[in-house]
């Protein structure tokens, strides 16, 4: 019976039972250590929570958010990769096996860089102080766009390790993409609008738009169309590159309103009242919140005498306006029933119309035509 000496050196499968032994031993502590390094750094971080704001932290607090994000699978190929490095194998499984651990490699890596991107939008959330509307009407864009990019750039870059001649493959994929942008360019220009929306942010979810002859509030914005929900209730859905192409009202960034009205008074009032109505419109103007006056004038005149008022309020909200108009309305009313200055009524206009007259009767009574 042989002794432990002999069976350590005892070959199996190519390879002693020693060096097999190593490598089982190396694999369990790897994918038991690996594990419990994960689960540590993520309560620690849970722990710490956002206590660091300068650059050190961000760096170490990264780093532990892609810990965090380590797929057990590519732990598990670690682990087959260190306890398999001393092992002689056959060609065709050690071929295999380093392919199915590049692709785990280059997988992993595009999960690292996905949720790279999705920590730099949430520290510019939080640098912002708090949910940022434009970034987040924008969100699904830049983050459609980043998996593309990246999952694109990882597959091709395990495709060339594993042994894969891809210059012959980018060549096809160019004079394919080519065809299908020709094919699918509606889809491609919406797609481009979308991106374009969400580095220019011209609107953002909120908003209030004009949109050629529709309006309405940004309820969404996606890769394809924005969607807006029209004041009379419906929602109206527009193609990204329709709206990159259209001119757009955005009254959701507007900072303060314009507010133009016209009082129309009797021609029977005298001068010196006309002269006092832009000064009593100021007054009451200037003594109402939100408000600042602009100018008052007798403009014209037509079928009363007509003057101009305008103003502006410090507070864009329609509503806002609406209860100021209506506060200011009533005020003067009662400084011109105050000032027995009577407002102009509706004078309806009516043309009569007559008959012509009988043309003259000519010899024989025959009327002459003229």
């Amino acid at each position: 019976m042989p002794g432990v000496p002999e069976l350590w050196y005892s070959v199996y499968l190519g390879n002693p039972l020693g060096a097999w032994a190593l490598a089982l031993a190396t694999f369990l502590i790897t994918f038991t250590l690996l594990p419990l390094a994960q689960r540590y750094i993520t309560a620690r971080r849970a722990r710490l929570g956002t206590l660091g704001s300068t650059r050190a932290y961000h760096a170490i607090d990264l780093v532990a958010f892609l810990v965090e994000r380590t797929n057990r699978f590519f732990l598990w190929g670690v682990a087959v990769w260190l306890g398999s490095r001393d092992l002689a194998l056959p060609p065709p499984l050690e071929r295999w096996l380093a392919i199915a651990l590049v692709l785990l490699f280059w997988m992993q890596a595009a999960i690292w860089a996905m949720a790279a991107v999705h920590y730099g939008l949430a520290a510019r959330q939080q640098h912002a102080g708090g949910p940022d509307a434009v970034l987040a009407s924008s969100l699904e864009v830049v983050l459609f766009v980043a998996a593309i990019v990246i999952w694109s750039i990882a597959f091709l870059l395990a495709l060339d390790n594993i042994g894969v001649q891809i210059r012959p493959l980018l060549a096809g994929i160019g004079i394919g993409g080519i065809a299908l942008a020709l094919a699918v360019q509606t889809v491609l220009s919406d797609l481009l609008a979308s991106l374009s929306i969400a580095l220019d942010r011209p609107f953002v979810v909120g908003d209030s738009l004009a949109i050629d002859d529709y309006q309405g509030s940004v309820e969404f914005i996606g890769v394809k169309s924005t969607r807006l929900r029209s004041v009379s209730g419906e929602q109206i859905i527009f193609a990204n590159g329709d709206i990159i192409k259209a001119r757009v009202r955005n009254f959701g960034r507007m900072r303060e309103r314009r507010a133009l009205f016209r009082i129309g008074v009797d021609y029977g009032t005298p001068v010196p009242a006309l002269v006092a109505i832009p000064r009593a419109i100021r007054e009451i103007i200037e003594a109402t919140p939100d408000t600042r006056f602009e100018r008052c004038h007798l403009l014209s005149w037509d079928t009363a005498l007509q003057f101009e008022v305008v103003y502006f309020m410090t507070r864009p909200d329609y509503a806002a306006y609406a209860d100021t108009q209506q506060r200011i309305n009533l005020r003067i009313l009662e400084r011109l029933r105050a000032m027995d200055v009577n407002l102009a009524a509706a004078m309806p206009r009516s043309v009569r119309l007559q008959n012509p007259p009988p043309a003259p009767e000519g010899p024989g009574g025959q009327q002459l035509l003229l």
